[in-house]
């Protein structure tokens, strides 16, 4: 291969970004702990829809809405 055809050795990392930066810092948008588990459930298009309406409606986003949702109905118990 000639040298001004040579290419970039695998592995190198792009010059790091502000995004970059953001994400190793483990900042969350300040409504989530930095360390959180994905949940994932089907729902039938329908539902997807009327829950994004919602929270659209409500100005949040609907996976604040579910996490408030889901801390409501599973609150912990006092015993």
């Amino acid at each position: 291969m000639s040298p001004a055809r040579e290419r970039a050795a695998i592995g190198l990392r792009p010059a790091s970004t502000a995004a970059t930066t953001w994400v190793r810092r483990g900042e969350g948008d300040g409504l989530t702990p930095a360390y959180t588990a994905r949940l994932t459930i089907d729902v039938t298009p329908l539902l997807r829809g009327r829950i994004k309406v919602i929270a659209f409606e409500r100005g949040i986003t609907v996976a604040a809405m579910l996490r408030e949702l889901l801390e409501r109905e599973f609150q912990k118990e006092l015993r």
